[in-house]
């Protein structure tokens, strides 16, 4: 019989679910780990690399891009955050935009009918009013005795409830603020199938499929940003492979790296 654990976080739904995507999908759920991203990495590397969905109630080492920790929102009377990782073997033509697809479909799940404004900020965040509500962290692995083949960890952090704001880089968004019954099962059941189909289709297509519909929610385009090197200019939206554009005083600049961060530059209060 399931644990209780087991049915909170709806695992049989999302299995039967995700399964005839996923031949062999399976569900885990842990009460504390250091990071679901490292796990799942270390198993891959091991050459542990079957299609699963590593859910933790709270992260001791998270990680967000370029080696930010991403540590779960401290428990109160309700969860405050919904943290997991999806690991499957993927074989894309192209892996530029995968962040950008997966942000996507996360996005179009929390806010389907845009009762809530959630938009896309480039590469792996979503944000409501400038404010972030999700992290993304995606790695690839090449198991252990077998370089032909690689292993996708999509990480995903969700902020459900209130956090401060202390330490970090940009103030949070939550759930609650316009869902407050939302529970991290109920939430992710809602999440998990469309985003394994997102993936799906984007190793088999690409980014450029979904572009408009990134550019709708795009957090960034028409808006004044700087970047991490220095860099500066207005915002153009992203290209048809995921990059983003930036008319700069040299000319347009396409950028591609993921270890470039980017921020709109506020005007002064």
């Amino acid at each position: 019989m399931p644990s209780p654990m087991h049915d909170a976080w709806f695992a049989d739904e999302i299995t039967a679910a995700v399964t005839p995507l996923l031949p062999g999908f399976g569900v885990e759920v842990v009460a504390e780990i250091d990071s679901t991203n490292t796990e799942l990495m270390r198993r891959a590397r091991q050459g542990i690399t079957a299609p699963v969905l590593l859910v933790a109630e709270r992260q001791t080492a998270g990680r967000g891009r370029l080696g930010r920790p991403w540590e779960s929102a401290q428990q109160t009377s309700q969860p405050a955050s919904l943290t997991f990782s999806l690991g499957l073997p993927l074989a894309p033509k192209d892996w530029s935009g995968l962040s950008l697809a997966v942000g996507l479909s996360v996005a179009e799940s929390l806010d389907p009918a845009s009762s809530a404004p959630v938009r896309l900020k480039w590469p792996n965040d979503l944000w409501v009013h400038d404010r972030k509500l999700v992290g993304i962290l995606i790695e690839t692995a090449v198991p252990q005795g077998d370089a032909t083949q690689r292993y996708a960890v999509i990480g995903i952090g969700v902020n459900l409830g209130p956090r401060e704001a202390d330490g970090l880089r940009t103030p949070p968004a939550w759930v609650h603020e316009w869902r407050p019954d939302a529970t991290p099962g109920a939430l992710l059941s809602e999440l998990l199938p469309p985003l394994v189909a997102m993936v799906q289709a984007f190793a088999e297509c690409g980014f450029a499929p979904f572009a408009e519909r990134f550019a709708a929610r795009d957090a960034l385009r028409g808006r004044d940003v700087q970047l991490s090197d220095g860099t500066a200019g207005r915002c153009e939206g992203v290209g048809w492979g995921g990059e983003l554009r930036v008319q700069t005083a040299a000319g347009m600049q396409a950028i591609t790296s993921a270890e470039v961060s980017v921020r709109p530059v506020r005007a002064p209060a």
